[in-house]
């Protein structure tokens, strides 16, 4: 499960009440061609648009609110802002220049039925939860990837993304979020960074017991061979080279839309050595 977090550094949370059909936002209430002309321009600025909606039962109202989230830098962003009509979105600029910011966590948590039933079905029990201990922080959200680790939540601005978080943890998990720590149990991998990379600084945080977000930060990949990466890390204890090995594995049942043979790349960490910087 750990290095499967989608590469996307930044985000653009689109509020979008009732339901999505497969292509979330583009296919929704939300005007498609604008829909469409908007993740065109995200993505060329290397932003992933989300649908997200409020938990319960959709309600119209006049304005929907927009965030901006940018999980890069070292201080993380997350800035909200409103909207009436959908075309104010082609606008906004996507550097987040523009809205208030919000410091505190934010949960979202893939409910996306229509593109895979597993999310919805694994993943409003969480959602609920999760709300149950941080009510107005918690947003259902469109496919995150990687519906056969549902129920998915996405922590920002962190950038720290779950999978198969049960309900029974939401406490736990929501205290270590506030802490700004990593939840290790069901961690997927930080968004943004390679997979070999999500997967050499999960392996740290663990090998270390080094609990904060920031005490382990990717400083490069240097592929050693079609099987193998080195990731250099940065922790309180220097630098650090983890060696990770690529494998394909077979598969069955990847998602519950898609429940025959199939097959994906996972990534192993191998070893962790010191970096030697005389």
């Amino acid at each position: 499960m750990l290095g499967t977090a989608f590469p996307a550094a930044r985000l653009l949370l689109v509020e979008q009440p009732f339901p999505w059909g497969p292509e979330g936002l583009r296919t929704s209430r939300f005007d498609p061609e604008i829909a469409v002309a908007l993740e065109v321009r995200a993505r060329a600025e290397g932003v992933r648009v989300q649908a997200i909606r409020r938990l319960g039962r959709s309600r119209h109202r006049a304005h929907r609110r927009w965030a901006i989230v940018n999980t890069r830098d070292e201080t993380e962003t997350l800035r909200w802002g409103d909207f009436i009509d959908d075309v104010e979105l082609l606008e906004l600029p996507l550097d987040g220049s523009l809205g208030e910011a919000d410091p505190t966590p934010l949960y979202l948590v893939c409910t996306h039925g229509k593109h895979d039933p597993c999310c919805a079905q694994r993943g409003r029990p969480v959602a609920a939860a999760l709300a149950a201990v941080r009510p107005g922080r918690v947003w259902q959200a469109s496919h995150l990837g990687g519906c056969r680790f549902a129920p998915t939540v996405l922590v920002l601005p962190l950038g720290l993304m779950y999978g198969r978080v049960v309900p029974a943890a939401a406490p736990e998990f929501v205290a270590a979020a506030e802490a700004g720590e990593v939840f290790r149990p069901t961690l997927r991998g930080r968004i943004g960074i390679p997979p070999a990379a999500q997967v050499a600084i999960g392996f740290t945080h663990e090998h270390l017991a080094l609990p904060r977000s920031r005490d382990v930060s990717l400083v490069s990949t240097t592929p050693i061979d079609r099987a193998t990466v080195l990731v250099r890390v940065a922790s309180p204890h220097g630098l650090l080279d983890v060696t990770v090995k690529r494998t394909r594995i077979d598969a069955a049942g990847l998602t519950c839309g898609a429940p025959g043979p199939s097959w994906f790349v996972a990534h192993h960490p191998v070893s962790i050595e010191p970096v030697d910087e005389l």
